[in-house]
């Protein structure tokens, strides 16, 4: 029952302290159980050869096709041929005999158009900040676009399919000013974003557009980027999106790349 230390010389300190240790626990354990043995209690040791379930927990399945003493043999309970006496013969839930179908007996209404699903790869203001604060994207460079947030690792370019999102999530960090130029913005983002002396520009870019612009590698001349699609004119169009279509958004551009231009308005708008 106990286990024979060897040699001193064979094993560490530590081993032999650890084997005394095991030692005392046994003999106290042993001690405890002749107490109780000797008030006359039975003591069950539990190993491998007692450990099972209560009785009637495990209930054991019946066996067919095994003769008649199992009062399933031969067919099994499946009766004589026929479709769902075969393996995998399973008739379909909606199978109504032959006759029609009930979801076929219903009209159809509408469509779904594939083409029209554009799915945007959301990317937060927190994000955004942390990358700037880890020295990853610079925030003095105008404008920021989405190749350079695939380079600066906020993500890959194979994950982009059709644009991406702006959204307002970790702006109580955002502290940076930051001019963007994205697929599409939540309104909560383009506030804490112009809270703070920043910038934002929701510009189209359909597939080629977008592979253009993080791979102008893979292109000998970089096409003409295509306008927005007349289902989505509207939202380019509109300032309350910061879309680029937009004269609010043209000017605003505008007199960010000329400057001297605000000077003459302003003289102008005195005059």
């Amino acid at each position: 029952f106990f286990l024979s230390p060897q040699p001193h010389t064979q094993q560490s300190t530590m081993a032999l302290t650890a084997f005394r240790l095991i030692k005392t626990i046994q003999q106290q354990g042993l001690r405890f159980l002749s107490t109780r043995a000797a008030e006359g209690e039975v003591v069950t040791f539990v190993n491998l050869s007692n450990l099972a379930d209560n009785p009637g927990a495990v209930r054991k399945g019946r066996r067919i096709g095994r003769g008649i003493g199992c009062s399933k043999g031969k067919t099994s309970g499946r009766g004589h041929k026929g479709q769902k006496a075969r393996s995998g013969g399973n008739i379909h839930p909606s199978f109504e005999g032959g006759q029609t179908k009930f979801y076929k007996l219903l009209p159809k209404r509408g469509f779904k158009n594939s083409n029209s699903k554009m799915e945007m790869l959301g990317i937060n203001l927190g994000t955004l900040q942390d990358y700037v604060d880890m020295g990853r994207l610079d925030p003095n460079k105008q404008p920021l676009t989405i190749r350079d947030l695939v380079q600066a690792g906020l993500t890959k370019s194979n994950s982009i399919e059709h644009g991406v999102k702006l959204l307002a999530r970790g702006s109580e960090r955002l502290k940076t000013p930051l001019v963007l130029e994205v697929s599409r913005a939540s309104e909560s983002a383009i506030e804490a974003m112009e809270a703070i002396g920043g910038e934002v520009t929701s510009v189209h870019y359909n597939k080629l557009a977008l592979r253009a612009l993080l791979k102008p590698e893979k292109f000998e001349i970089l096409p003409k980027f295509a306008r927005p699609p007349p289902r989505l004119m509207t939202y380019y169009r509109s300032f309350k999106n910061r879309g680029y279509l937009s004269p609010q958004v043209q000017m605003r551009k505008m007199l960010r790349n000329r400057p001297e231009l605000e000077d003459a308005l302003v003289e102008k708008e005195k005059e």
